[in-house]
């Protein structure tokens, strides 16, 4: 079996990390389709509270270059409302200047919404996901390499999918102490997206996720693979050092890749996945976040 990619690049730019990770992982097909980017707004913090305006516009760039029929940016935000969150980011001028739409999930009515029950789930009655999401020929996802002080000890490309579910299955994700990272791994049930792009040009490694202490890495990941992404994502925040939760426990064994990798989610073990450098000047930092990798 070919092994899950994670491209990094080393570089103080967003615009120009991006673009080299995501070159050098390689652009999905999506000519004449609908591509739904969701980005990482659940506030509207600076990055890496938030996606950064310079990555979105990037990866809104990148795609208009591969003809896509249409290009749509969907999130809920949580606690903060979501259109407020979208003005206040300047995504809304950013839909104007580049022609896009931006689709508020949490104003859209119930009928677009479909429940969603995992094999083995551990929400009580499974959950409500936006319909889309699922309707999208194309789903790419923009989100940070940073911990979580709260119950999901971090939050990348796994969580990132939070702002797809309904918001009324938000008190029993929150309240769920044992198994809260578990249903975070099952929200990703539904669908699989073609691009993932990963912020970590500045990262939290603790607090999160809408502020923490900063680390200046100058890191962009590009996956398509959310298990493995995550990993590698893990394997970095533990190279710097930060939180017991994570430093603690292996890769492979932190609650939301294992659930995972139950649900045959992405790379099953550090052997999987391929850490690429996107060029000579990212080759060190590749090198020294496998070996973090590899040792669990």
């Amino acid at each position: 079996m070919p092994k899950s990619k994670v491209v990094i690049a080393l570089d103080p730019d967003r615009a120009s990390g991006t673009s080299k990770a995501v070159g050098t992982l390689g652009m999905p097909d999506l000519r004449g389709k609908t591509v739904l980017v969701k980005p990482n707004f659940n506030t509207a913090d600076p990055a890496p509270g938030s996606t950064h305006i310079d990555t979105l516009r990037t990866m809104i760039q990148l795609i208009k270059e591969q003809a896509p029929k249409k290009i749509v940016v969907g999130d809920r935000s949580g606690p903060e409302k979501t259109r407020k969150v979208f003005q206040e980011k300047g995504v809304l001028a950013l839909a104007e200047e580049l022609g896009f739409e931006c689709l508020v999930f949490d104003e859209m009515p119930k009928s677009n919404y479909v429940k969603v029950k995992p094999p083995g789930s551990h929400w009580m009655n499974g959950f409500w996901f936006a319909k889309p999401v699922l309707e999208a020929d194309a789903v790419i996802g923009l989100c940070c390499l940073k911990t979580h002080q709260y119950g999901g000890h971090f939050t990348m490309s796994l969580k990132l999918t939070t702002g797809m579910v309904h918001r009324r299955n938000m008190t029993e994700l929150h309240t769920s102490v044992i198994n809260q990272r578990n249903m975070i791994a099952e929200m990703n049930y539904p669908y699989k997206p073609v691009l993932l792009v990963m912020d970590g040009v500045e990262a939290f490694y603790t607090g999160g996720p809408m502020s923490g202490s900063r680390w200046k890495a100058d890191l962009t990941f590009a996956a398509t693979d959310r298990v493995a992404l995550d990993a590698v994502g893990v394997a970095t925040l533990k190279m710097h050092g930060g939180t017991r939760k994570i430093d603690g426990k292996p890769v492979f064994k932190q609650d939301q890749i294992r659930r995972a990798v139950e649900l045959g989610l992405g790379a099953a073990g550090p052997e999987e996945i391929e850490i690429v450098p996107a060029d000579e000047a990212s080759k060190d930092i590749a090198r020294k976040i496998r070996a973090v990798l590899m040792k669990g």
